[in-house]
């Protein structure tokens, strides 16, 4: 996207939140922008975190929640980085998809060392799924056929190619010692439902998506979950394998957090991480994760920070290999 397009969509968007009045909040309290419409997953850190973190007295003043659309995330990004890069007020919602997008360069050249990603405090675990009559037992049945034949194992996602459902399997692949990652087949569709049917149907042989995605067919008896994409088993699901436990150490969850500007000193960094492990902690947060089918995944300060360096540095990599990145 260009600069020009950039400030023009941020110019659309001041205007629209001077509109809603949302600069008639006090100046001091602490704002978290949704880098979307109200609704969706940014939306939902946002309000969620603000109202928990003033529930539990984490804070002294309501959060203010700006709603700020734009390029995939791209615009509030910008804005942070060019404008707000040293407010210690402020929190932005981010997600799996903030950190893919910079790696695959979406955002117009900005990169993952503008911002400093201070936590996630829960998410919808990566899956992979094989029809209930697939011969592939387990995770490591199923690399070793792609192993011994790419050819004979077509996954299908959600996303597009190259987006975080391809990349899923590819990096247990790399794990698993297979490096050749353009042979291996993935057909994207339009979301988890219908790659869970091109699985069951038998038109691929194995899907690649979230827990979220696929619960009524699991219920249902169509599927099995042969890998969690987890540090620990999901609660709730505790019959179903991590692939960590499966020998393959790969942690691909679609995380909920925020980063911060990165000019903000360290003690409000850590203040920062601090105040979003009290969430991580309450039992509101545990309340809202069993509402919203999140499972728990918290990291914050410095862990989360190297978590996502690692992650944007193989994401990127592995969008070169494939051809999505030049």
């Amino acid at each position: 996207m260009t600069t020009r397009l950039f400030k023009a969509l941020l110019t659309s968007a001041v205007v629209a939140v001077s509109a809603t009045g949302a600069t008639t909040f006090a100046t001091s309290a602490a704002e978290c922008i949704a880098p979307a419409n109200p609704g969706g997953g940014w939306d939902f850190t946002c309000r969620q975190i603000g109202k928990i973190l003033f529930d539990i007295g984490a804070v002294d003043k309501p959060v203010q929640v700006t709603n700020m659309p734009g390029a995939g995330g791209g615009l509030a990004y910008n804005t942070v980085v060019s404008e707000r890069g040293s407010d210690e007020d402020l929190i932005v919602a981010a997600s799996s998809a903030t950190t893919t997008r910079l790696a695959q360069n979406a955002y117009a050249g900005m990169t993952a060392d503008q911002v400093r990603f201070v936590g996630a405090i829960g998410a919808d675990p990566g899956v992979i799924v094989v029809a209930a009559d697939s011969p592939h037992q387990s995770l490591g049945d199923l690399v070793e056929a792609i192993k011994a034949d790419p050819g004979s194992v077509a996954f299908a996602g959600g996303s597009a190619v190259g987006g975080f459902d391809h990349l899923k399997p590819l990096m247990i692949l790399k794990e698993g010692g297979f490096t050749d990652i353009t042979k291996v087949k993935y057909i994207g569709v339009d979301g988890g439902a219908d790659a869970i049917t091109q699985t069951v149907g038998g038109f691929t042989q194995a899907m690649t998506g979230d827990m979220s995605e696929v619960v009524s067919f699991l219920a249902n008896g169509d599927i099995r979950v042969i890998a969690v994409l987890t540090d620990e088993r999901v609660p709730g699901f505790d019959d179903i394998p991590t692939a960590k436990e499966q020998g393959y150490d790969v942690v691909a969850v679609n995380w909920r957090g925020l980063y911060v500007p990165k000019g903000i000193s360290d003690a409000k960094f850590d203040e920062w991480a601090g105040k979003l492990q009290q969430v991580a902690d309450s039992a509101e947060w545990a309340q809202a994760m069993k509402d919203n089918g999140l499972a728990p995944f918290t990291k914050v300060g410095g862990d989360f920070q190297s978590y996502v360096d690692g992650l944007v540095t193989e994401i990127n990599a592995m969008s070169k290999e494939l051809g999505v990145l030049q």
